[in-house]
């Protein structure tokens, strides 16, 4: 990343700052009678893209919000490089293929690298759920490089909102389904970005615990056998299942039995006494009050509400 206050010519780069007006950009800015809609409408006011644009090669791009914007900022830098200051802590740098989110309120500077200007797709959002989308996902800790998959996901995702928004930015129904579009791509990139080392061995720890549940329907369950076929301690994987599934092993486990119950009594003819042999549970009486605390009904009932 290269800081310059003069250019070669000796001009003062202050004077060459530009928020945008690059060759072959893209910009569409929400009209006011439509934001004012998206944002009370029911189906959009909880998130709705407000702007969004391409910079390609953006040289001299700067950005700067002392009080904040009162939008969430998504940038997606696809090649080159820049930078992003928050909250007046040192500038971080972003390079091709790594997105910076910046919350609403939060103040802010950003540019392009003078050296290697980026070129950039980025997007405002509005509304509650994008605060707590950018939360769960942890979003707001980037930079971070997105994944190939991701990359693609991203410029293919960015295109269909744009077009959504700029050919029609008077229909309800393309502003909702550009809404959701954004929804989708927000949380889909959460999903896989900026995981650590130890995010991933957590995610491998409980994919291996639950396909050992998974395997074992039919049995009974020990948390100790649990916690010798993935290497864990019982205490480690209690803290482990509480923190990813929000429910301890032996519940998760129980669950699973419950849900495998349900898919039986809808598409066999079995009896409830074979279906709780099936699961594990010898006593059917205990199978049936396990299941209606856990289902909501009996499992007779169950088998009786029309699906599908």
């Amino acid at each position: 990343m290269i800081f310059l206050s003069l250019n070669e010519g000796g001009e003062n780069m202050d004077s060459l700052r530009k928020p945008d007006g690059f060759e072959f950009q893209r910009l569409f800015v929400q009209p006011d009678y439509m934001a004012k809609e998206l944002s009370e409408s029911e189906l959009t006011r909880d998130l709705f893209v407000s702007d969004i644009g391409c910079f390609p090669r953006a040289l001299h791009h700067y950005r700067e919000r002392s009080e904040g914007c009162d939008s969430h900022i998504f940038i997606y830098c696809a090649e080159g490089e820049g930078w992003v200051e928050l909250n007046g802590a040192k500038a971080k740098t972003v390079a091709a293929q790594q997105l910076a989110v910046i919350p609403a309120g939060l103040p802010h500077r950003y540019g392009a690298s003078a050296a290697d200007p980026w070129t950039i797709y980025w997007f405002h959002v509005k509304g509650a759920h994008a605060a707590k989308l950018i939360a769960l996902y942890g979003l707001d800790a980037g930079p971070f490089r997105l994944s190939m998959r991701s990359h693609a996901q991203w410029l293919d995702e960015f295109e269909h909102i744009y077009r959504l928004l700029d050919d029609k930015p008077y229909s309800l129904p393309a502003q909702v389904h550009a809404a959701e579009t954004a929804r989708r791509l927000i949380s889909g990139i959460g999903l896989n970005a900026g995981k650590t080392a130890q995010d991933k061995k957590r995610e491998s720890y409980l994919e291996q615990a639950i396909r050992y549940m998974t395997d074992h329907l039919a049995d009974s369950f020990r948390l100790s056998d649990l916690a010798r076929h993935t290497g864990l301690s019982k205490q480690h994987l209690i803290y482990l299942f509480n923190r990813e599934t929000g429910c301890p092993p032996v519940e998760y486990f129980l669950r699973m039995k419950m849900q495998r119950a349900g898919q039986l009594l809808d598409l066999t003819d079995w009896s409830v006494k074979e279906i709780a042999g099936a699961v594990g549970l010898s006593d059917p009486y205990y199978f049936s009050r396990l299941f209606k605390k856990m289902m909501g009904c009996s499992p007779t009932a169950y088998r009786g509400i029309p699906k599908g």
